[in-house]
Formats: C-alpha cells, sequence, structure tokens
C-alpha cells in the first residue's frame, strides 16, 4: 500500500466539511462503486462489435490512469500496436454499445449508492449547503447512474453538474472543478471536494479546493498524500463529527 494521509482526520476536519459552502461530488468510484460495471459494459461492446478484447479487473486498472471511456478505448488500442489506430467513429459506436449496456446494469438494481452517501447529501441539504457534481464520465452515465438512485428528479439537489463533455481537458487537469466553481460563483477554500482517485485528488488541488478520499476498490491502494482526509467510506464523516 502506498503512503498516505492517515484515517484519523486532522482537528477541525469534520468542523471544515461542515463549514463549507458547497460539497463537490465526483461520481464513479465515490458516489457508487460504478467502475466494475464500465468494466463489465466495456466488455459486452467489445463482444458486441467482434474485438477479442476482454479486460479483467488488472488491466482495467491500470487504464482507469486513463480518463474518459472513450480515450480508454484509443488507449488500449494504442498498447497493442497491431494495427492503424481505430475511426473516430468506431470508437463512437463502442462507447455508445457500452453506455447502453451500463445503464441496464444500473437499472437492474446492480450498482447501489456507496454506505453514507444518502446520509451526507441529506444532511449537506440540512445544513444549506450547495450540492454539485464534477466528473468526467458522461451526462449519460451520471443520470442511468442518480436516476436509479435518487429518482428521476435528482439533478435539482444539484447546482452545477460538469461532466466530461463540458470540458476540453479531463482529469487530472483542474477543468472540471474550476467550471463548478465558476458556475457557483464560490471561491475555491469554501468548498471540499469528494474523491476516491488520485487522477481526481490532483484536479481538485490544482484548482484548490480540499480534498476528502473515501477509497474505492480499484484505487484504494493508491498514494492520496495531499489530501485533507482519507476514510474507507463516507459513513466515516458522521462518525467523527
Amino acid at each position: 500500500m502506498q503512503p498516505d494521509v492517515p484515517t484519523m482526520a486532522p482537528a477541525g476536519t469534520a468542523g471544515l466539511i461542515g463549514r463549507a459552502r458547497a460539497l463537490i461530488f465526483d461520481v464513479d468510484g465515490t458516489l457508487a462503486e460504478t467502475e466494475e460495471l464500465h468494466r463489465q459494459a466495456f466488455n459486452h461492446a467489445f463482444a458486441r462489435r467482434g474485438l477479442d478484447w476482454n479486460w479483467d479487473r488488472t488491466v482495467y486498472k491500470d487504464l482507469l490512469r486513463v480518463t474518459g471511456g472513450k480515450e480508454r478505448i484509443r488507449a488500449c488500442h494504442a498498447r497493442l500496436r497491431i494495427a492503424s489506430p481505430l475511426p473516430d467513429a468506431e470508437i463512437a459506436e463502442l462507447h455508445r454499445i457500452k453506455t447502453a449496456r451500463y445503464a441496464e446494469l444500473v437499472a437492474a438494481g446492480h450498482c447501489p449508492l456507496r454506505p453514507g452517501v444518502a446520509d451526507l447529501l441529506a444532511a449537506a441539504r440540512r445544513r444549506g449547503q450547495r450540492l454539485a457534481i464534477a466528473t468526467t464520465t458522461s451526462r449519460d452515465n451520471i443520470d442511468a447512474l442518480l436516476s436509479h438512485a435518487l429518482g428521476r428528479g435528482w439533478a435539482a439537489a444539484f447546482e452545477a453538474i460538469v461532466a466530461g463533455e463540458d470540458v476540453v481537458h479531463k482529469k487530472p487537469a483542474p477543468d472540471v472543478y474550476l467550471e463548478v466553481l465558476s458556475r457557483l460563483k464560490l471561491p475555491a477554500s469554501r468548498c471540499v471536494a469528494i474523491e476516491d482517485s488520485v487522477n481526481g485528488l490532483i484536479a481538485a488541488r490544482v484548482a484548490g479546493i480540499p480534498v476528502v478520499i473515501t477509497r474505492s476498490l480499484f484505487f484504494r491502494d493508491d498514494d492520496f498524500s495531499g489530501a485533507l482526509w482519507v476514510v474507507e467510506d463516507l459513513t466515516e464523516l458522521d462518525r467523527k463529527r
């Protein structure tokens, strides 16, 4: 396991989270353990298009260093070095099939919210905190997950929703966080980002936002040096307040 900040909250951390004007959430791995479903959906798309690719968990964990589904497909093909690059249209079709399969898996109940997420969202609303999403996943993926978990009107709870297609550069670039701050019209110091990956941690910190890490399936052993606090899941935020 890589070194990271201790799981015990530094003095004042819980209070900082409670006093923040806004909580900004990543989606994949943070709100729900979606990455395993994404992996299965990618493999489904490859089979549908006649590709003999199969991303096991080890391969997929490595590919997760590349942010964005289409970018991940392109990176995988480039590593094979066996043919000319896949046309953009083929990558788009693979991604369309994958996204549809992911939505089916979510709708079948295979991906509930992680422990503590619903309670934290409710507590933040009671405190009058503003909520936002900053993610590199697509709006279709966000809607598939949160429509099932929070209901069709889920988007009304979030004042800013910035997805991968809304920015030029994806995490670890800070673009999604800078766009959220712009829409909220808040300084970075008055917000807290909730993330699960090093790419997310870097993106938020470059934007100047303090970060709480919730360990997830694919990134739990990463080096989270620079995070404000690292927890196993978001129930710890309530227990240590």
